[in-house]
């Protein structure tokens, strides 16, 4: 199954779901039309049980550059949002409800998706780009790729969850740094510092990224699922809730026809086929 939009692309195949930002003439700055498909497809990915990982990436040479200022100030500082009208720009409180209700919509549904995300990165991540690629659960990059957290640079601050999600991926000081100067980084001294998996090079990206959306895709997808979550969940709670939470998936896991599967496979020395059941 597919479904296009002119501003993104996605697609079902053997179980991988793939989310493409597809503006790029635009080096995949946000649109609103954009922003709207992508939470439908978060939204489906969340929901579909055919669907076991999700990768995102980008359409030509960039990841993804962030905002798009002139898309987002068209109308007379208005965009039209069904038939709401969403003020962007005239006053502090209509700019802080325009990030609520469109660009922040994207790691809020993401949250709600168990299933594994790996980010792609084909080119440049900037800013809210960058932090798009922070929220995803894994992120290859290609050798060309960079980041960078330039909010400062424009004097904004980072409104789509940079300051949350890069001080659990390197470090506060080291996030603080990034934050506070807006210095680019090549792939390399992103893998080294911990802000991403892998770095492959730029024309292998896509197959590498596929044979680890893959390996994850084919084992049980139920024991997955709770995996992310109760990692997840550890970061928010105490050792003993830890425990109890992750008691429950147990609990669950372990009624699953997949974990009888996943027994006899290894018994039996072939590959587990798993069903999500």
């Amino acid at each position: 199954m597919s479904h296009t939009d002119n501003h993104l692309l996605f697609e079902v195949q053997d179980h991988i779901a793939t989310i493409t930002l597809n503006r790029p003439d635009a080096l995949n700055a946000f649109s609103v039309p954009m922003i709207e498909a992508w939470v439908a497809a978060l939204e489906a990915c969340r929901d579909r049980e055919d669907i076991r990982v999700v990768v995102l990436t980008g359409a030509g040479r960039a990841f993804c550059s962030g905002g798009d200022v002139r898309a987002m100030r068209e109308g007379k500082g208005f965009l039209a949002q069904g038939d709401e009208e969403i003020d962007t720009h005239s006053t502090g409180l209509a700019r802080k409800n325009s990030l609520w209700k469109l660009i922040q919509r994207v790691p809020l549904t993401l949250e709600q998706v168990d299933k594994p995300v790996i980010a792609a990165v084909n080119g440049d991540a900037i800013g809210a780009g960058c932090d798009m690629s922070l929220m995803c659960d894994l992120r290859v990059a290609s050798d060309t790729a960079r980041f960078s957290e330039g909010y400062v640079k424009l004097g904004i601050v980072p409104g789509d969850g940079g300051a949350y999600y890069l001080p659990k991926l390197v470090g506060m000081a080291k996030a603080l740094e990034l934050l506070l100067t807006g210095d680019m980084i090549d792939a390399q001294e992103a893998q080294r510092i911990g802000l991403v998996n892998r770095v492959v090079q730029a024309d292998r990206l896509m197959e590498e990224t596929y044979a680890l959306a893959r390996k994850i895709a084919s084992q049980p997808p139920v024991a997955v699922r709770m995996i992310k979550r109760a990692a997840y969940q550890s970061q928010r709670t105490d050792l003993r809730t830890a425990l109890d939470l992750v008691s429950s998936h147990m609990a669950i896991v372990t009624e699953t026809e997949d974990h009888l599967e996943a027994v006899r496979a290894l018994l039996e020395k072939r590959p587990g086929v798993y069903h999500g059941k």
